[in-house]
């Protein structure tokens, strides 16, 4: 059975706490781990072997709908996170003289992917209060939320939409990485990334997919405090309707992003 549990890759702890508690999981529910490079992730998540893994939110509403089964969203007690929702932080230089959201209109934005909800979709919602015709002169796919970051810190971009969780992780252990940026402004709350199961598998699996996550974080609480992961709250497709009301918010206004 296939099964992935990176969505987060940094710090260090939070990725080996993510592994401890994958093969907790997996033990307790009797499975073995079949270890193969994922180079893209879709095939991944629709394969008809995944045990467990975790995706993005729009896709999941999106373009994996119907798809895949939803087993929950975890409950993080992060600054940006709680209660099973996370938002996007828009980042800009410390040392920027634009002090309002509307000061960086024209600029260079950074986004990590376009099927991104946090890095696309939450942006695109907040920008579209801001100017209905398009906000940014630049716009570049960075590929992940981190190099967006290491972009703006070196100055290549003004604006990067960054998913709270990640953000949250690395200033939790005063990474570096983060180092000379500040928040501008936050995102409307949205549901965080589900955990997810093949669509083969049963309602029922997919609560005893999440009864084992729940397990696993009781017997190594230094993962959950590491992973700052409470519980998995249960889930269903209505709590990531919102994604879709935001995503039409958006386009009934119009918005949409200009690069050059």
């Amino acid at each position: 059975m296939t099964s992935d549990l990176s969505m987060y890759l940094a710090p260090a702890r939070v990725l080996q706490a993510q592994e401890a508690w994958l093969q907790c999981v997996l033990e307790i529910l009797g499975e073995r781990r079949e270890q193969k490079p994922i180079v893209d992730p879709t095939p991944h998540w629709l394969s008809p072997d995944l045990l467990l893994s975790q995706t993005c939110g729009y896709p999941f509403i999106t373009s994996l709908r119907g798809k895949v089964r939803l087993v929950g969203r975890p409950s993080y007690e992060l600054a940006h996170s709680s209660g099973g929702d996370h938002c996007s932080l828009l980042l800009c230089r410390a040392d920027s003289a634009v002090t309002d959201l509307v000061g960086f209109q024209g600029s260079h934005g950074l986004i990590n992917a376009r099927d991104s909800n946090s890095g696309m979709n939450l942006l695109r919602h907040t920008l579209a209060g801001i100017n209905e015709r398009g906000f940014f002169s630049k716009l570049t796919f960075t590929g992940s939320h981190r190099e967006s970051i290491r972009r703006l810190k070196d100055y290549d971009g003004d604006l990067a939409s960054i998913d709270s969780v990640t953000y949250d992780y690395l200033a939790r252990d005063n990474s570096d990485e983060i180092e000379g940026l500040r928040v501008l402004v936050r995102s409307v709350r949205s549901p965080c990334l589900p955990y997810i199961t093949s669509i083969r598998r049963t309602a029922t699996d997919a609560d005893s997919i999440r009864s084992a996550m729940n397990e696993a974080l009781k017997q190594l609480p230094e993962v959950s405090r590491a992973l700052a992961i409470k519980e998995v709250l249960p889930a269903g497709e209505a709590d990531y309707e919102c994604l879709l009301e935001y995503e039409r918010s958006a386009t009934h206004r119009g918005f949409s992003f200009v690069s050059s």
